[in-house]
């Protein structure tokens, strides 16, 4: 009862608002009407239907109110309807009501919004929220099509309207209503008004319509709505982001989704930016296994992130970065630096939701080849990997990252233009681009090395304070490894830093002044560096680091006194790098007297000087590395004035009293050996001239080093030793240099003054001497040469014309007496040189190992080729084969057994050298400006100046080969790419006898050589020339009678040291960087004007066209197979920087390589060139030949079919008559590089597909045809020569050819088959005689129980087996299975002589049903 009354109160209420409609209806008609009088009747069914089912409606802004759970309203409601006497019409006459009900606006937001449950409601089962009236109603079967129909009529209304005042978006909310709907009714119908809509809709309502389709229709409905969306997608770019984010939703089928993938892909680079990240995130989300490299691969060139910001914009964004000190959080970003951060968390997302997206990544930029193609986006990619390390993500990043800089692929250029434009994005990536760093810089490989202080750099110079902080400490950590390559780069990196940010790193002095706890693992060189950073720091123009002063003195005072060496060495290069840091000249004087330091700094500067100076005098190790570290001060010319002139000053005064006496009728004393006046240039001076004494100081060093305990002098007087000569003269040049501009008129007479030395007649007679006196010989003849080094280094500039003579005399005097101490050297074994470097650690320099122990050497040898004799018993022992096949191995024992003859004349000849390079004084790269001299002449005047005679000088072969030699090794130093470090390897420091070079930069160094290049280009065309005319003049025989050994020997050597400079120097990997291309161009100049005048600037690739006819003309001139190397090299080398364009150049030079090789070799003694190295070299000459012939396969078949055959029918030492390098020496060298280079080329034949065209598959089968031909003549090879090292070229790439086969062509025989039977089986049958071969030699190496060939054995096997199933495989496909058949393999020898004892069951290879096994 009280429900009922509830129920006609609410009736009261409702119809008292029924009953408002038709009045304001009449008011505005004018009077009743039927029509009025109908809707009436229907709002009263709609409204008495909805009490009757529970909700009541509510006017206004008051929400509807429902009685009861929306799930039995809906089912009561339903009911009632269905139970209607007026069934089905009733339905109609209810929507009526409802249409008439939501014309006011009100009552339609009321519908639209949730209902409310009645609060008088004592119903415990109602629930706080309550779908809509519409809701409510469209989740009713009957109703849901009208309802939809009339939420559809009324959208119109809203569509412009947008937000209103409450908030509320009513086309949001109609949208809404068909959300998530349990069932709809006619989905089809549906979605066509949906997609209408879509079509005359405002944009707003469009996305929102759009993003709702997922949610609103069926999964039957998703492939059209689909493909209408992807129709609308190219029609209008700004509802890109609603209709990928509703195609991301749909449930798509694979071909579809890649269709509108492809057409996304398209649109991509019309894209917003704003748009970009949803663009990404839909493209690597719909990616699949089959398909993922190749979508990844389009994605990666078509995303431009270089403009996602503006140039401006992008140095405001950095500037910001920079001068930010907050640690928490990042700084507010540009909407553009925010839309490219979406876009790599769309990336990184992919990477965590699909492992073959990260590994599709890699592979597109693995696959990128040229320098221009990659991108920032590859930077950013990888940075992306290392930091989530997803699916073992990490280690595919770093190692992709050092394949791509160590080829030179991904360059600083590259990585500036990353940090420059989204400085803030990588901000978030600093722990992996930290991480990669210390991974870069601890590479054993240091091509990578310099990469890691370019990530570094950047990070400093680029994040804030704390990510500072951290560069710093990683660096400093770096510095107290102890390992050598990380402390050199993690060295220069802070100086570097300190240099261009010196405020920033002043923050940081402690971190670094940790360092000098660790100085006992560093090098002297990189103590320097240290102490230059450290200065900066301590003592620069703010001296914002002065704090660390203090400690920094403790610290070389307290080095400086102690009396062991290596500490000693740590306190002066310590002490002059802090002399040069206090004492350098500053810009505003203030009360400095003359200088530029106030007054007490240059109290402090002279008296440290002081200080190292007494601490130095009593060894002369330490005091000759004070000078040489001074002179290195000197040099910079950035000390105070008063500061150099107080220097130089006590340099002149204290050489002429160590070193310099006047010359006398007699040289008194009492020497080891006679003492002479020696090597005088100033004749007309004999008499009152001065000489530096350099016999006399060497026999009191002697005396004094026997003596031990007269190491220190009597009366406190300065121990004089030669050793500090050579850099005592440096420093005194380097001084008078800088205080006269260059002119050293004041110590010109060093230049041409005598030595007094002993005569140099006794290396006549050495064995008959003394090994004191032999050892006394080599000293002084190891001064000698120094001091004529340093003093070619100090004159070496002077433009005067009889100057210039004598330092051409100087030369000629060095590489005289470096032939003497080759001889002295020769029978003085275990000799250790005086030193002539001393900035290094002396276990870094030990004696030469190569004269000490001949005998035991060639004991060693003689072992070594009893042992290779009795191997090569063992492994033809039961051969009745050719007497050829044994030649391989017998010129591997020839060498040794000649060892002995050849130490003997080694010993009697002199040694080589270049072993003791470290012992020699470093030349000057300035010194090489002599090459430039051409005949230089003076006139000597008699005592009344009349012309008594005419002196001439010029560079011989000697002396050119002396400076082309050093000017190769600075090149191959400076220049060259960094070499791994052998595995193993003893210590060796490479910097020794580098000191000056390491000073200046690549670019310095390549400038130089630059202004040398055209006199280099003029030596070059002398000795083609010299060459020209020798075979001329002996008609084309190298070696005739009357020939000149030594001299043909010195041009041949001159030859090729040219052509090695201009392969180092053009191998130069920073001509690929932008900034050096115009040096490139300009050398590629003076080549092509070489041939010709060109008045017009001629573009890169003419360039380099005009270079190779230029460097072809040497070829017909070339004297050895090493010379031919160099140029073929040379060439290779140049060949790229035509551009993309050059396979004609290609076709040079494989031409050239193959003149060379058909030409016989001949060395100066007329013996044919042999040994190992002959080897290698013509090794690496058939590589390249057949790297660059047109057609590998006929190349490899045209030395196989013909050059091989020729040497099998010729005499024993004949060679091939068409390939005159071919003979029994070489025969394995030819027949691994042809082995590799085949391996090489089938490697590349693309695999078969099976939408090939039938002329596409016929070519491929020619080519396959062709390499496996090849590859079995190869193999049967063997039968003939069948040495240990040919079997085990022939296991090792027999099987790498076999898996390149099974891999690459049976899938092409699989879909040939059909259509090329014939050629098919053809090819099969010519294999199957190869892996037969290949059996018959695993069965063999296991006979022979060779370790070193049956480790190769189960490897093929497997191999051989695969290839047994794949060919069943491929015959089962193509439905003949009969084809097939099994049999039993016998083991037989490498003669095909069957083995009884170790017969063995095998698999037999395919077989076709017309061939009949045995």
């Amino acid at each position: 009862m009280m429900r009922k009354k509830k129920r006609s109160s609410v009736d009261k209420t409702e119809s008292s608002a029924v009953l408002e409609v038709p009045k304001a209806k009449k008011g505005r008609t004018g009077g009743p009407s039927k029509s009025a009088v109908r809707v009436a009747n229907d709002e009263s069914v709609f409204v008495q239907f909805l009490r009757e089912a529970g909700v009541s409606l509510k006017q206004d802004r008051t929400s509807n109110e429902i009685a009861l759970d929306q799930i039995v309203f809906q089912k009561r409601l339903q009911q009632s309807l269905k139970k209607n006497s007026r069934y089905p019409g009733i339905i109609q006459e209810f929507i009526t009501g409802l249409e008439s009900h939501i014309e006011d606006p009100q009552s339609f937001r009321n519908c639209l919004l949730p209902c409310v449950p009645r609060h008088n409601d004592e119903d415990s089962n109602s629930v706080s929220y309550q779908e809509s009236l519409m809701r409510l109603l469209l989740g009713i079967e009957i109703l849901q099509t009208p309802v939809i129909n009339i939420l559809f009529e009324k959208l119109p209304e809203f569509m412009f309207e947008g937000v209103g005042e409450d908030g509320l978006n009513i086309p949001r909310i109609i949208m809404n209503q068909l959300k998530w709907l349990d069932r709809v009714m006619d989905s089809t119908d549906l979605a066509n008004k949906l997609m209408q809509l879509v079509s005359v809709a405002s944009l707003e309502v469009q996305r929102d319509v759009i993003t709702s389709l997922p949610e609103i229709l069926e999964d039957s409905q998703h492939g059209d709505i689909a493909r209408e969306l992807n129709l609308l997608l190219s029609e209008n770019t700004q509802l890109t982001v609603p209709i990928l984010d509703a195609l991301s939703s749909l449930n798509l089928s694979t071909a579809l989704l890649a269709e509108v993938r492809g057409a996304v892909m398209t649109t991509l680079c019309a894209v917003q930016l704003e748009d970009l990240p949803v663009v990404v995130k839909f493209i690597l989300h719909s990616i699949s296994s089959t398909d993922a490299t190749e979508v990844v691969t389009d994605l990666r060139k078509k995303l431009e992130l270089e403009l996602c910001l503006p140039p401006h914009m992008s140095s405001q964004s950095c500037s910001r970065t920079k001068g930010s000190t907050s640690t928490s959080g990042l700084p507010a970003v540009s909407s553009s630096q925010d839309s490219v951060s979406l876009v790599l968390d769309a990336i990184k997302s992919a990477f965590r939701f699909q492992k073959i997206i990260s590994e599709a990544w890699l592979k597109a930029i693995e696959n990128v080849e040229d320098v221009e193609d990659h991108k920032v986006i590859d930077l950013l990619v990888l940075f992306i990997l290392h930091s989530i390390n997803a699916n073992q993500s990490r280690r595919g990043a770093e190692r992709v990252l050092k394949v791509k800089v160590r080829g030179a692929l991904i360059q600083e250029a590259l990585l500036q233009k990353t940090f420059r434009s989204h400085g803030q994005v990588m901000r978030g990536y600093f722990p992996s681009i930290l991480a990669l760093a210390q991974s870069l810089v601890r590479s054993s490989d240091g091509c990578v090395v310099p990469f890691a202080g370019h990530l570094y750099k950047q990070a400093f110079t680029t994040f804030d304070s704390y990510c500072q902080q951290e560069v710093v400490a990683s660096l400093v950590t770096h510095v107290c490894s102890g390992l050598a390559a990380e402390v050199d780069v993690a060295l220069e990196l802070l100086c570097e830093l300190v240099a261009q940010r010196p405020k920033e790193m002043a923050l940081y002095a402690v971190f670094i002044k940790g360092i000098l706890d660790y100085m006992d693992n560093l090098t002297p060189q990189q103590i320097r560096c240290l102490f230059q950073l450290l200065g900066g720091v301590a003592f620069g123009a703010e001296q914002q680091g002065g704090h660390i002063q203090d400690d920094m003195h403790i610290v070389i005072r307290k080095q400086l006194s102690s009396a062991v060496l290596k500490y000693k060495r740590i306190g002066i290069i310590g002490a002059v790098m802090v002399v040069g840091s206090m004492g350098a000249r500053r810009n505003n004087p203030e009360n400095t007297q003359g200088g530029t330091l106030p007054k007490e700094t240059q109290r402090q500067v002279i008296s440290l000087l002081e200080l190292v100076r007494s601490c130095s005098e009593a060894s002369p190790e330490a005091a000759a590395l004070y000078y040489d570290e001074l002179a290195k001060l000197v040099q910079t010319g950035k000390l105070d004035p008063l500061i150099q002139a107080w220097i130089g000053k006590s340099v002149l005064e204290d050489f002429q009293e160590d070193f310099v006496v006047d010359l006398g009728p007699e040289i008194s004393g009492s020497f080891p050996l006679p003492a002479t006046v020696m090597y005088n240039l100033d004749e007309d001076e004999s008499q009152g001239g001065i000489a530096v004494n350099l016999l006399p100081l060497l026999a009191q060093d002697l005396i004094l080093r026997a003596d031990k305990k007269n190491q220190v002098q009597d009366g406190g007087k300065r121990c004089v030793s030669p050793l500090c000569l050579a850099p005592f003269f440096r420093l005194l040049r380097l001084c008078e240099e800088v205080q006269y501009n260059g002119d050293l008129e004041e110590i010109d007479a060093l230049l041409g003054c005598p030595l007094i030395l002993t005569d140099m007649d006794v290396v006549e007679k050495m064995e008959s001497l003394s090994k004191m006196e032999r050892e006394f010989v080599c000293s002084l003849l190891f001064h000698t040469i120094n001091w004529f080094r340093e003093v070619v280094n100090a004159f070496c500039q002077q433009k005067d014309p009889e100057m210039k003579m004598k330092v051409v005399t100087r030369l000629q005097n060095i590489t005289y007496l470096q032939s003497l101490l080759e001889r002295s050297l020769a029978v003085t074994p275990g000799f250790m040189p005086p030193l002539a470097t001393f900035d290094s650690d002396g276990t870094d320099i030990t004696a030469p190992a190569s004269a000490t122990a001949p005998a035991k050497k060639a004991k060693r040898d003689s072992g070594g080729k009893k042992r290779k004799a009795s191997a090569s018993k063992n492994s033809s022992a039961d051969s009745s084969q050719l007497e050829e096949g044994t030649e391989a191995e017998e010129t591997q024992q020839e060498p040794s057994e000649k060892e002995p003859e050849k130490e003997k004349e080694k010993e009697k000849g002199g040694v080589n050298l270049s072993a003791y390079r470290p012992f020699f004084r470093e030349l000057d790269m300035e010194v090489l400006g002599v090459l430039h001299c051409g005949m230089l002449s003076r006139t000597l005047l008699d005592t009344e100046l009349n012309s008594r005679v005419r002196e001439e000088v010029q560079l011989g072969p000697a002396e050119l080969v002396f400076l082309l030699e050093d000017l190769w090794r600075k090149l191959d130093f400076s220049l060259a790419p960094a070499k791994k470090a052998p595995f193993l390897k003893g210590k060796a420091d490479r910097t020794v006898g580098f000191s000056h070079l390491q000073r200046k930069s690549t670019r310095e160094v390549a400038d130089h050589c630059l202004q040398l290049l055209p006199t280099l280009c003029t030596h070059l065309e002398n000795c083609h020339n010299h060459f020209q005319t020798l075979l001329s003049e002996n008609q084309g025989v190298v070696d005739a009678l009357g020939v000149d050994l030594k001299e043909q020997q010195l041009m041949s050597s001159a030859y090729q040291l040219l052509l090695q400079v201009l392969l180092c120097l053009f191998s130069w990997s920073g001509f690929g960087q932008p900034e050096h291309r115009a040096l490139l161009k300009s050398m590629l100049g003076v080549l092509a004007s070489r041939l010709k005048e060109e008045e017009a600037e001629l573009s890169m690739e003419q360039l380099v066209r005009h270079s190779f006819e230029y460097l072809l003309n040497f070829r017909a001139s070339i004297p050895s197979l090493s010379t031919a190397l160099c140029l073929t090299q040379l060439l290779t080398v140049l060949a790229p920087c035509a551009g993309p364009n050059h396979t004609a150049l290609r076709g040079q030079i494989a031409s050239l390589a193959r003149q060379f090789l058909c030409q016989e070799w001949v060395s100066a003694s007329g013996g044919r060139e042999r040994g190992n190295k002959y080897n290698d070299t013509l090794q690496s000459l058939l590589s390249i030949y057949l790297a660059r012939a047109d057609d590998v396969l006929k190349a490899v078949e045209e030395i196989a079919g013909e050059g091989i055959p020729e040497l099998i029918n010729a005499a024993k030492d004949e060679s091939s008559r068409t390939w005159p390098t071919l003979h029994r020496q070489t025969f394995l060298v030819f027949y691994k590089t042809m082995m590799a280079e085949l391996e090489k080329a089938v490697r590349k034949i693309p695999p078969g597909k099976q939408h090939d065209s039938t002329e596409v598959q016929s070519e491929k089968l020619l080519t396959w045809n062709l390499a496996v031909r090849d590859f079995h003549i190869l193999i049967n090879l063997v039968k003939v020569f069948d040495s240990r090292p040919v079997l085990t070229v022939c296991l090792k790439y027999g099987r790498l050819f076999l898996e390149s086969f099974l891999r690459l062509g049976m899938p092409l025989l699989d879909f040939s088959f059909k259509k090329h039977k014939e050629d098919v089986q053809s090819l099969l049958k010519t294999f199957q005689l190869s892996t037969r071969q290949l059996h018959h030699m695993c069965g063999h190496s296991k006979i022979r129980q060779d370790t070193g060939l049956t480790n190769h054995v189960p490897a093929l096997k497997k191999s051989l087996e695969q290839f047994v199933y794949r060919v069943k495989a491929m015959l089962t496909l193509n439905h003949c299975q009969e084809a097939f058949w099994l049999g039993n393999l016998k083991n037989r020898d490498l003669k095909v002589k069957e083995v009884e004892r170790y017969s063995l069951d095998s698999l037999m290879p395919p077989q076709f049903p017309q061939r009949v096994v045995t």
